[in-house]
């Protein structure tokens, strides 16, 4: 059962790392500042960041270690979330590129 769960989840980060270099790669096309960074090519951990304005980056880190959102301002933590609920607010970052396509404005978040 062990082997099955880990297998699963190497699988459940491969896969959110996958979908955060096509993120980067919509938001960069969209004229954001966004990269996605991973080590090697095994896909097992990824550093995605992107620019929102001038002074506001989000920073998502998903590893075999754990996953992280933090939100920043001026160079100062807003939101730090771990896990599902870093997830969630990823889900709400795409869902608000979703709504910029259509209506061609800016993402805010926060």
């Amino acid at each position: 059962m062990f082997l099955r769960l880990a297998n699963e989840h190497r699988e459940f980060v491969k896969d959110l790392v996958m979908s955060l270099q096509a993120l980067a790669t919509v938001l960069e096309k969209r004229g954001y500042e966004a990269a996605c960074y991973t080590c090697g090519d095994q896909m097992n951990s990824a550093n995605f960041m992107v620019s929102l304005t001038e002074n506001h980056l989000i920073r998502f880190l998903v590893s075999d270690y754990g996953i992280t959102w933090t939100e920043l301002r001026d160079d100062r933590e807003l939101m730090k979330l771990e896990g599902a609920e870093a997830i969630s607010q990823l889900q709400e970052l795409a869902d608000l590129l979703k709504v910029q396509l259509h209506s061609n404005a800016r993402i805010s978040i926060g």
